[in-house]
């Protein structure tokens, strides 16, 4: 993962994890400078609170969700209500 890929991710879901800034951390003195402007960016999102220190869902986790809501609940909730044979 690159700081800019770092930087948009966090941004997407509000999240850095531990592993990630202890990363940016040990990579500080190799970034170009629109890399550092992004980190103080990133750094200041987290002091406003905008960007949370966590953990991230895996994006399957996430699939499978949705995949459930949409459209495993649904189909349990209709073949529970009524059979076609009730009419």
């Amino acid at each position: 993962m690159t700081a800019g890929e770092l930087f948009l991710e966090s941004l997407s879901s509000g999240v850095i994890t531990q592993a990630e800034i202890d990363w940016l951390l040990s990579q500080q003195e190799r970034f170009s400078r629109a890399e550092q402007a992004a980190m103080q960016r990133l750094g200041r999102l987290l002091d406003e609170g905008q960007i949370q220190l966590g953990c991230r869902v895996a994006p399957h986790w996430l699939r499978h969700r949705q995949m459930l809501n949409d459209w495993i609940e649904p189909l349990g909730r209709r073949r529970g209500s009524s059979s076609p044979h009730d009419t």
